[in-house]
Formats: structure tokens, C-alpha cells, sequence
């Protein structure tokens, strides 16, 4: 592998964003690929491939050497106590495969509920729910490795990500209802171009073993959020409900999201990392995806991390 060259793992929506700043960097860049499709699609996008499934740990024999940083962007599995993925990936790379640098994409989701106060990265970690209790695994499985094989890492503890194609639109179409906006817990996002060009910041600028907030330090309410994205779709605002009614009518997962508030601090990510945001807010974000592909918005978006 070139000196420059990127590996990613998990290169899906935020890993070709990233792989496009890389290309443009004029660094070569490699992608995990599970399928013969999921290759071609890469191989599109000009990127080198390596076949290998984070869930078959036999399949990862190939794995490329010499990386000047891997960006490990996959998630955990849906259901467990750990991360077994990433442990089959650490594990299967070879003295002479080992990066120059790993970035490691988690969640904010490990602060857990801070009720609504601003939270920078020295937050006691408190994760409520299987999720982020996998991630926050997967947080000190990477930091035990690092430390062991002596590779610099960088974590990335981030929240909701929108962007084109990412908006909740099918859940505002069924009309699915949100709490009034004065029960509404804090919510953080980040728009994907800005999460890509982030990470790309950390592979360069972070500090070995640092952690560091990505968001846009705009937080509002998630009923908020709604709100903006039905009114720039030009679509009905969802029916308001009170919290006490939203835990008779909201799936658990939902209610999940609306258990928990906080505000994130990026004052870290902004100074260390220097990153400039293309889109500081909810309202400049939202209108780029519009522009970008006003006809893209059918898939059902993620529900927005705390």
C-alpha cells in the first residue's frame, strides 16, 4: 500500500464523503468491501478494494499494510454486549499491517442523560442503553489495543447525522407525533459533509488517544428538528403530544431518544482539530440538502442521536 493511502472500514454515506477528501488530497484510498456489488460500487468511486465481512472473521486474511491512517466507521452489531466486529478486526491485523493512525467513529450516546447541560469530552460517561453501552465497548477494546500495539488513535463521539438522503422525511409523512417542544429534550447533530471532513482533520491533526465532540455546538430541541425539516419539505408539522402520552404511543426506540439531553461542547474540535463548519446550524444544513437533491428524500431517516 502507498505511504499515503486510506483504509476504510464500514464505507458506506460518511465513508465515501471522506474518501472524496482523501482522492482530492490526492491519497489513494481502500475500502472493506462484504460483497461483489458492495466492490463495484466502491471501484466506482475510484477507490482500491479489499474483500472481507466484519462478521465472518475467517474472511479477514487480506488486510492491507502500511495505511497512514484507517478510519474505522462501521457500527456494532444490533444486538449484544460488545463489539465483536471491531475485536475481529484488531485482531486480524498483522504486525505488518498496522496503521500509521486509526480514527474511530462512537457516539455521544455514552455521555447518556446529562439533562440538558453542555458537555465537553472529560463528561463522566454514563451510557443507558444497549447501543451505546456496545460503543462505549468498542471505545475501550480500541483504547486497550492502541495501547498495546502502540498505534496512535482518535475517537469521535458523535451525535444525529443528516444530510441529503438522511431526513426523516417517511416519519413525517405517517405523522408520527413529537413532544410539545417545552418537554422536548436537547438534541445535537452534524451535517455528513461536516462528520466526513472531521474525521479527515482527525486523521491528520488528533491527538493520540484524544477524544473529541462532533456536532455543529448548535443543539436544539429533536421537535425542533422536525419541525425545520416539514416546513422546508413544505410537508404538515407532526401532531404534538405531552412526554406522559409519548410513552403510551412511541415505540421503545424512540422513546429511547427522548430519554436522554444534552448539549455538546465542541470548543476541542473546533481549536484541536481545526475544523471549520460548513454548516454551523440546522438552518443552513437543511437548505444544502435541499439544493443538493431535492428529489432524493423517500428512504426513512435515522432518528436523531442525543
Amino acid at each position: 500500500m502507498a505511504e499515503n493511502r486510506a483504509l476504510i472500514i464500514g464505507c458506506g454515506d460518511i465513508g465515501r464523503r471522506l474518501a472524496s477528501l482523501e482522492l482530492a488530497a490526492g491519497n489513494g484510498v481502500v475500502a472493506l468491501a462484504r460483497s461483489e456489488m458492495a466492490a463495484d460500487r466502491l471501484i466506482d468511486y475510484g477507490m482500491g478494494v479489499v474483500s472481507g465481512d466484519l462478521d465472518v472473521p475467517d474472511s479477514l486474511q487480506d488486510l492491507p499494510s502500511g495505511a497512514a491512517v484507517l478510519y474505522y466507521l462501521a457500527p456494532p452489531p444490533p444486538v449484544g454486549a460488545g463489539d465483536p466486529r471491531l475485536d475481529a478486526f484488531l485482531a486480524a491485523l498483522s504486525p505488518d499491517a498496522l496503521p500509521e493512525r486509526l480514527v474511530y467513529i462512537s457516539t455521544s450516546g455514552v455521555y447518556g442523560d446529562c439533562q440538558g447541560a453542555w458537555v465537553d469530552e472529560d463528561w463522566p460517561v454514563n451510557p443507558q442503553t444497549e447501543r451505546a453501552r456496545r460503543r462505549l465497548s468498542a471505545e475501550i477494546s480500541l483504547r486497550a489495543w492502541g495501547e498495546d500495539h502502540g498505534v496512535p488513535f482518535v475517537i469521535l463521539r458523535v451525535p444525529g447525522i443528516y444530510g441529503p438522503g438522511r431526513l426523516p422525511v417517511e416519519r413525517i409523512r405517517q405523522g408520527i407525533p413529537v413532544v410539545c417542544e417545552e418537554q422536548s429534550p436537547y438534541s445535537n447533530r452534524i451535517h455528513a459533509d461536516d462528520l466526513a471532513q472531521a474525521c479527515f482533520a482527525a486523521g491528520r491533526l488528533g491527538k493520540p488517544g484524544g477524544t473529541y465532540n462532533v456536532s455543529d455546538g448548535r443543539p436544539t430541541t429533536m421537535t425542533d428538528y422536525f419541525f425545520q425539516v416539514a416546513d422546508l419539505l413544505g410537508l404538515p408539522r407532526p401532531p404534538v403530544i405531552t412526554m406522559q402520552a409519548a410513552r403510551e404511543a412511541l415505540s421503545p426506540g424512540m422513546l429511547s431518544f427522548l430519554e436522554e439531553s444534552k448539549r455538546l461542547d465542541i470548543r476541542r474540535m473546533i481549536e484541536a482539530l481545526q475544523v471549520t463548519l460548513r454548516y454551523p446550524d440546522l438552518a443552513s444544513g437543511l437548505a444544502a440538502c435541499l439544493e443538493t437533491s431535492p428529489v432524493t428524500y423517500t428512504r426513512l431517516g435515522s432518528f436523531p442521536a442525543p
